[in-house]
C-alpha cells in the first residue's frame, strides 16, 4: 500500500488486487451458506444413521429376549415331561403292588400274621332263621304331591264335584 494521501477527487485505484468490501463478503456469505447446508446435510445423514442403528438394535434385543423366554418355557415344559413320566413309572408301580397285595391268599396270610385272625370254627357260627313272609307293600295307594290348592281351585272343585 501507498503511504501517502491523494487530494484529488478523481477516483483511481491504489492497490489493482483490491477488491470491494461488500462482493468480498456476498462471496464468503454464499461460501458459507453453502458449507452450512453441507454441513445440515451431513448432520441429518448422521443423525439418521444413528436412529437405524438403534432401531436396529432395539429389534436384536427384542428377538433375543423372546428367544429366551421361548428358552425358559421349553426348559420348563422338558422338566415337567421328566416329572410326569416319573409319575407314571410310580404309578404303576403302586397299581402292580395293589393288584397283588388283593389277592385272597395275600389277605388271609396278612390277616393271620399281622392281626392274629383265625378261621371260624362251628362253635362261633350262629345260625338266623328268617320267616318267609313278604313284606313289601303294594303301590295301590294314591301317591299325594304335596301341594297345597289354593282357594279358586278349592272353589271350583267344590262346585264341579272333583
Amino acid at each position: 500500500m501507498i503511504d501517502y494521501y491523494e487530494y484529488e477527487t478523481s477516483p483511481r485505484k491504489i492497490d489493482p488486487d483490491y477488491e470491494r468490501p461488500n462482493l468480498k463478503k456476498t462471496n464468503t456469505q454464499k461460501k458459507s451458506k453453502k458449507a452450512q447446508n453441507k454441513s445440515v446435510k451431513e448432520s441429518r445423514k448422521t443423525v439418521k444413521y444413528i436412529i437405524e442403528i438403534a432401531l436396529a438394535f432395539a429389534v436384536l434385543l427384542t428377538i433375543s429376549y423372546r428367544y429366551s423366554l421361548i428358552n425358559t418355557r421349553f426348559s420348563e415344559k422338558e422338566s415337567l415331561k421328566s416329572e410326569l413320566a416319573d409319575l407314571q413309572k410310580q404309578n404303576a408301580q403302586l397299581q402292580l403292588s395293589i393288584e397283588t397285595g388283593t389277592n385272597i391268599n395275600n389277605i388271609e396270610q396278612q390277616a393271620k400274621e399281622k392281626l392274629g385272625m383265625k378261621k371260624l370254627d362251628n362253635s362261633q357260627k350262629v345260625y338266623v332263621s328268617l320267616p318267609k313272609e313278604d313284606y313289601v307293600e303294594s303301590s295301590a295307594e294314591q301317591v299325594e304331591t304335596g301341594e297345597e290348592e289354593t282357594w279358586w281351585q278349592a272353589l271350583i272343585n267344590d262346585l264341579f264335584g272333583n
